[in-house]
């Protein structure tokens, strides 16, 4: 069988290795060349895999320009593997491959198609996701199903560690997506399109904390801007100022001040207030300019009078 792959994020690289893994090395990899990196904030360059599989490789930006379709029919495609790729793939490009075209998406289809879904995870307080395989239609991750996994949602989850969750998953089922595919056996169960939900696209301003929040919302958004996306951030002193660890302070009751006032420090860091009147305890976080801790009952924030 003649599988092509796409892809162009971290996902797509433990994607890979796990196929070349199985000794199942697609025969063709189109991917972003490497100066193109800025169009993904988890860009990994898939060159040196590909290569270790053997691969030919195409370099893109656009899966349905003339380039990639000339190389899919030229490759005589039976599979494509669509693994971290924002592009919706067009008619023309779905057309090719004799058995159809997979692709992968981070959460429970039909539930939460679109983009930045680990993030919204988080943010929304979902107690559960799962790991979709699903085959390829000319909607947004809306065709049939092939393999769903659950995965359950910690309390404390971070990007970081449900990315690790659904990557893990996608590295045991796709070996196996593929094997059915093989057989003949790789089910298409069809989404239930009423059950539909969507998520809209995020970028870096929408990390920018609003300390009028109530202080849970606001350790939401520090676990669901974070690595390997750009991060929470405030500004301190004319510069920003990105939060990467926060915790509740236990002590919150102690202080008294506004939303975004530095309260007090710790060994650790410091403490922010929030809308709510709690505290947040910031223990890891990194500045523009080199600084240390704001100081005690400085202001963050620039919407702070």
């Amino acid at each position: 069988m003649r599988i092509a792959f796409v892809g162009a994020v971290e996902g797509s690289a433990i994607a890979l290795n796990a196929l070349v893994r199985a000794g199942m090395a697609p025969g063709l990899v189109i991917t972003l060349a490497p100066e193109a990196a800025s169009r993904h904030s988890d860009f990994v360059d898939l060159t040196p895999l590909a290569k270790a599989g053997g691969s030919e490789i195409i370099y893109a930006t656009n899966v349905n320009g003339p380039a990639v379709i000339e190389a899919l029919r030229r490759f005589q495609t039976d599979l494509v593997l669509v693994i971290g790729w924002s592009q919706i793939c067009g008619d023309m490009f779905r057309s090719i491959a004799r058995i159809g075209n997979i692709g992968f998406h981070p959460s429970p289809l039909p539930r939460m198609r679109g983009r930045a879904v680990i993030p919204w995870t988080i943010l929304l307080g979902e107690e559960s996701t799962a790991a979709s395989l699903f085959w390829l239609d000319g909607g947004v991750d809306s065709g049939p199903i092939l393999l769903q996994e659950p995965i359950a949602v910690a309390v404390d989850e971070t990007a970081r560690t449900l990315y690790v969750k659904q990557t893990d998953a996608l590295a045991r089922m796709l070996p196996e997506a593929v094997k059915l595919v093989q057989s003949g056996k790789a089910q298409r169960i069809d989404q239930d399109h009423d059950r539909a939900t969507y998520c809209a696209k995020r970028t870096p301003d929408d990390g920018l904390i609003d300390w009028r929040e109530p202080a849970e919302t606001i350790l939401r958004l520090v676990r669901a801007a974070g690595e390997p996306y750009p991060g929470a951030f405030t500004t301190c002193g004319g510069s920003r100022l990105v939060v990467e660890v926060a915790a509740p302070f236990p002590d919150s009751h102690r202080y008294i001040g506004i939303p975004g006032q530095v309260q007090c420090h710790t060994a650790e860091g410091f403490t922010v207030r929030c809308g709510d009147g709690k505290c947040i305890h910031i223990t890891r976080w990194r500045q523009d300019q080199a600084a240390g801790k704001p100081r005690v009952h400085s202001k963050l924030g620039a919407s702070i009078s």
